[in-house]
């Protein structure tokens, strides 16, 4: 089959590799009818790539039909469509009984203490292959294949994948109050539907972000947009009454921009061999933190700071002074998807399309073109926001 691949530090091509099979009886097999590039996926090219190996099958946000299953599977049949969570989970044991699929204590990767394992993304969450891909192996596939109903187009469904119940998640843990004021911070993928989940929910939402294509489209659903500007602090306190929002969430995570010194650290770990980048990455890691900080230094006294956007390092500072001070709660993690389907799955049916999940893709292609997406995506060029491949 045709997959995209790891192939180094900052290269990644198509290639022809070994066709994914059932191997558990509760497994399925897909046929990947579309599969998006997540943000996160960029992490693999530098920060993260001590952590991969080469020929590794890239892609956790997939969906497609089911084309085998194993002998144990009871709620699929060959020929359903389906959407598949990032998240591979058993679904029965305490943390997946919790709504922590996360964690789930099936699947999760103790040898790396890490959680449950993930499509596609490095020895650290289970080295499973991933979705940017033709086929497509689904372990405990009647808890994670799930299965759509109706014949609406894949751009309806894909993001139940991820980025939706990510941004779901961000807002839940953001605790805005009723018709609070939201702040967040970055207009990718997830911090988009985050931007639309906050006003659908009766929030008044402003966001930040510094590249203009991806405040246009916030702007389109009625977000009030800032630049990243030197005197952002001060207009977010302007505008908020001089308290600052009740509630941010920062969508942006490691790859913040500022502080080149970091950004440096950041590659050049990810250029090293295996062994040495893991043993760095793993002790003295550490990320881009702006735009932490700047969820931290704008959030109001007693608010709540919530994490989307993905962190990596080992031995980053936090200014813990102020968030006490300030009394600040801090709320984050890996996406719990199963958790927050049954809110989600009505929304994406509706036919006024509340949350604009028709509004985000700006480049669909063929598989065999990912690897120059990658770097379109990565460079935020010709207005590239979400990026879905078609196997």
């Amino acid at each position: 089959m045709r997959a995209l691949t790891w192939q180094g530090p900052g290269s990644v091509s198509v290639e022809d590799v070994p066709d994914a099979t059932i191997i558990d009886p509760t497994d399925a097999l897909i046929r990947v009818t579309s599969s998006a590039i997540c943000g996160s996926d960029l992490h693999l090219l530098d920060v993260l790539g001590p952590f991969m190996h080469k020929d590794d099958v890239m892609g956790h946000e997939p969906m497609g039909v089911v084309v085998e299953i194993g002998a144990e599977v009871r709620d699929l049949r060959v020929g359903d469509r389906v959407v598949v969570p990032f998240v591979i989970a058993c679904g029965h044991c305490y943390m997946c009984r919790r709504g922590l699929t996360t964690q789930c204590e099936t699947t999760q990767n103790r040898d790396q203490r890490t959680g449950a394992s993930l499509y596609g993304y490095t020895e650290l969450y289970g080295s499973v292959p991933g979705g940017q891909a033709e086929l497509l192996r689904i372990p405990f596939a009647d808890f994670n294949a799930m299965k759509i109903h109706t014949d609406l187009p894949d751009q309806r469904y894909l993001f139940l994948s991820d980025i939706l119940p990510t941004a779901w998640q961000g807002v839940e843990y953001a605790a805005v109050p009723e018709g609070g004021t939201l702040l967040v911070i970055g207009l990718g993928p997830v911090g988009q539907f985050a931007t639309r989940i906050g006003l659908h929910r009766g929030y008044r939402v402003i966001a930040v972000d510094l590249v203009p294509e991806r405040r246009a489209m916030a702007e389109r659903h009625g977000v009030e947009t800032l630049d990243l500007t030197a005197d952002l602090a001060q207009e977010i306190l302007d505008r908020t009454d001089g308290r600052g929002p009740h509630s941010v969430i920062d969508a942006v995570g490691m790859e913040a921009h500022g502080n080149p010194v970091v950004a440096f650290a950041q590659t050049a770990v990810g250029m090293l061999p295996s062994p040495a980048g893991k043993r760095l990455a793993k002790t003295l890691g550490v990320d881009r933190l702006a735009a932490l900080m700047t969820a931290l230094d704008s959030v109001q006294r007693g608010g709540t700071v919530s994490l989307s956007g993905v962190y990596g390092g080992v031995a980053d500072p936090l200014p813990l002074l102020t968030m006490f001070d300030k009394g600040i709660t801090l709320r984050m993690g890996q996406c719990n998807v199963h958790r927050w389907i049954p809110d989600l799955w009505p929304l994406v049916e509706d036919p006024r399309d509340p949350l604009g999940v028709g509004d985000l893709v700006t480049h669909e292609v063929p598989l065999e073109d990912a690897a120059q997406m990658y770097e379109l995506f990565k460079n935020k060029e010709d207005g590239c926001i979400k990026v879905v491949l078609r196997p």
